[in-house]
């Protein structure tokens, strides 16, 4: 059995290198890997002094912020992905030394800076050019060349757009202009995104960190597995429900797919079903899960800085899209294991959810405090910061409830997940700076404004052309870029478009958000459902098209909320809160329904085998309900009733024939 587990880690170890950039990197022993350790440690706890204390001056947070991740880059992250060692070249402990003084810079210069704000000096220059040119190579080796490639083409336009014709002409900037516009100010780099990436991102980065070390974790999978794990095609939709739950939490898709994959994909090949499914049901849910309240990605707590509402406003607004996002991929594999005669886990193999609930009932703590604390007002800063503290109380009552709390053996571990947390903020830190150059350059020619007003004469006006427009641009870019990064770049160029064609704010950043995450599920670059292939054992492009499928609905849903915008509960205004909770009801109700319409249509399998033409019907079906309308309702509900009868009446005359 320890043989088993010991291969299932090493395979998992080996697919999170392949696919996830976060996981290839050095691992340094002796004096160098414990100071990399002690620089993660320090970096936590600076991150939670500013949370219990307050935040330092805007540069002297983001600066110190930036700088510890980019000197953990250098010092773990090789030149080469291929050419992975433990030996530090000399050149990476060079650009680790400057990254710290570019950050040090901030702190020991604050005042002057602030004096002499527009008229710096050589020194102000250099150091700001260099700091560029490290987030460059930073950004490179964390999250591939594309983002790179994008901010080097928008610094060039900076530097020679005053040659361009048109509209995207501008006037001349000069090199120190540029750099010193990206560094020393709050625009570029320690922009927007740094100023969420430096605050309540981390912490929740390092509340996922102790949500696992508490086991938490372990217990919400074995609570899924519990619960559904028995059901036809048990072990799929437990894997839908616990990457539900865990996908919120880690931010990653291929990191929710590998870690809960490891355990859900070999029992679902068990349970009978192809290693292709098996792979996409799990990249399909872990990628769903950054689009699940009430945590979500790294990109929804920046939205709040572009849209300039309150988190639980965001996520609020997401439910409704989440919900109908994974009833998609949940009745996806029950009709497919209707379909296939696929049954669940034996009863003497489930977890058992009730002896799971009534020992541990107090696991839900975190979570149940930070959706409270946010519902109640209180800042993610400080909910993360709460969230934080109740992982460690749980972890503790869980060492002492198994007799072995060891106050020693706590403290390592402790700093152990101080380090583990910064560990896993430094890509999300890094992209953020990457972004913050381009959305600087955006900002500094005014160039974003003349995008979107370019994007709706491009589409004529037309809202669904605008919209189809930024859904190509928002799946192309997430095929290379980051979640986070595609975001921002999103929500400064194209947001703004259907924005100005009437779409609720609201609606149009959920809509760039939304695409940019389903990247990882579409082909021909789909890196969770390559993860999720490298444990099934499966055919990598087989798994991506099966996970395309699947997620379906998060092609279709964002289009029904951004012309139903109720959906993201934006209230017409003038109307009365309980109609409006009525209308509210009503949409979910009938869109889930749609969902299972969508959902049988794509399997083929409804009360029997579907033909070809129940299936377009089962489509249109699906379609009408998930719109908010009693009329598209009406025929839905009708034709879905009558495709019903009709597999019904077929089923009972088969069962009939099969008996003489």
């Amino acid at each position: 059995m320890s043989k088993h587990i010991e291969k299932m880690e090493n395979n998992k170890e080996d697919v999170l290198s392949k696919f996830d950039r976060d996981s290839a990197i050095r691992k340094p022993e002796g004096a160098m890997g414990k100071l990399i350790v002690l620089i993660g440690i320090c970096w936590s706890l600076f991150q939670l002094y500013t949370a219990v204390f307050g935040t330092f001056a805007s540069t002297i947070q983001r600066g110190t912020h930036i700088a510890s991740a980019l000197v953990l880059v250098f010092l773990l992250y090789p030149v080469k992905k291929g050419k992975l060692t433990n030996k530090i070249p000399w050149f990476d402990y060079l650009l680790a030394v400057l990254s710290f003084l570019a950050g040090l810079y901030h702190i020991i210069f604050y005042e002057s800076l602030q004096l002499r704000s527009g008229l710096y000096n050589q020194w102000d220059i250099i150091i700001s050019i260099i700091a560029v040119l490290l987030i460059l190579e930073a950004t490179r080796r964390v999250s591939g060349i594309v983002i790179v490639l994008l901010a080097i083409i928008f610094i060039a336009y900076a530097l020679f757009g005053e040659n361009l014709p048109g509209f995207l002409g501008h006037a001349k900037l000069s090199v120190k202009r540029v750099a010193t516009f990206q560094w020393l100010g709050t625009e570029g780099i320690l922009g927007s995104p740094m100023y969420v990436s430096s605050t309540f991102i981390f912490l929740f980065l390092l509340f996922a960190t102790f949500l696992k070390k508490s086991g938490v974790g372990e217990w919400m999978t074995g609570i899924a597995m519990g619960a559904c794990g028995g059901a036809i095609g048990g072990p799929a939709k437990a894997a839908v429900v616990a990457s539900a739950l865990q996908g919120t939490l880690t931010g990653s898709s291929v990191a929710n797919t590998v870690s809960t994959g490891s355990i859900t994909i070999p029992l679902m090949k068990k349970t009978g079903y192809r290693g292709e499914f098996a792979g996409a049901v799990e990249a399909a849910a872990s990628t769903g899960g950054q689009l699940m309240p009430p945590i979500m990605g790294a990109a929804a707590f920046i939205m709040t800085e572009y849209i300039g509402c309150t988190y639980t406003t965001v996520a609020l607004a997401a439910c409704i899209p989440a919900l109908l996002y994974f009833t998609g991929i949940f009745t996806n594999v029950h009709f497919e294991a209707l379909k296939h005669g696929l049954r669940g886990i034996p009863k003497e193999q489930k977890p058992n959810c009730r002896e799971l609930l009534l020992k541990g009932w107090y696991m839900v703590t975190p979570i149940l405090l930070i959706i409270v604390l946010l519902v109640a007002g209180y800042t993610p800063m400080r909910a993360a910061l709460y969230g934080i503290f109740s992982c460690i109380v749980i972890w503790c009552v869980e060492m002492i409830k198994g007799s072995h709390f060891h106050a020693g053996k706590f403290v390592k571990e402790f700093f152990c997940g101080l380090e583990e947390g910064a560990r896993s903020a430094i890509s999300v830190a890094i992209t953020c700076g990457a972004a913050g150059i381009i959305v600087g350059i955006i900002t500094l020619t005014g160039l974003g404004l003349r995008m979107a007003n370019g994007i709706v004469n491009l589409a004529g006006g037309n809202l669904l052309f605008t919209m189809f427009l930024t859904m190509c641009c928002s799946i192309v870019l997430g095929m290379g870029v980051p979640t986070t990064a595609n975001y921002i770049i999103q929500a400064t160029i194209s947001a703004p478009a259907m924005i100005a064609l009437g779409v609720e704010p609201i609606a149009a950043h959920l809509f760039v958000f939304y695409f940019g995450i389903v990247a990882d599920i579409t082909p021909p670059v789909a890196l969770a459902a390559f993860a999720g292939s490298g444990i099934a054992g499966s055919h990598p492009m087989k798994t991506g098209f099966n996970a395309f499928k699947l997620g379906f609905a998060a092609y279709l849903v964002p289009y029904i909320f951004v012309l139903n915008p109720e959906l993201v509960l934006v209230r017409p205004e003038g109307m009365e809160a309980a109609l409006f909770a009525l209308i509210i009801i009503k949409a979910i109700i009938t869109a889930v329904i749609g969902m299972v319409g969508i959902a049988s249509s794509f399997t083929g399998y409804f009360r029997t085998d579907s033909y070809w033409p129940e299936r377009i019907l089962l489509f249109i079906a699906g379609l009408t309900l998930i719109s908010p309308s009693t009329i598209t309702d009406l025929i839905g509900i009708g034709l879905m009733v009558i495709i019903y009868v009709m597999q019904n009446l077929r089923k009972k005359r088969a069962g009939a024939v099969a008996e003489v």
